[in-house]
């Protein structure tokens, strides 16, 4: 997991990349949301899968 530097240096970068003005009163709100984020995105990368799991070769999804 990123630490708490790491992810204010991921919003920052991430909205210099985007072209995405950032206002500073926003700013701790983006950070913790990603900080949320990045424990969910942790408990995916640890999920076990099998050996043989291969991944779909077309991702869709049913429409509404």
């Amino acid at each position: 997991m990123l630490s708490r530097p790491q992810l204010e240096a991921l919003v920052d970068s991430s909205a210099t990349a985007l072209d995405l003005p950032l206002a500073a009163e926003h700013r701790p709100g983006v950070i913790e949301h990603f900080t949320r984020l990045s424990v969910v995105a942790q408990t995916v990368i640890e999920f076990p899968l099998p050996e043989e799991t291969e991944p779909a070769p077309v991702f869709a999804h049913a429409a509404l």
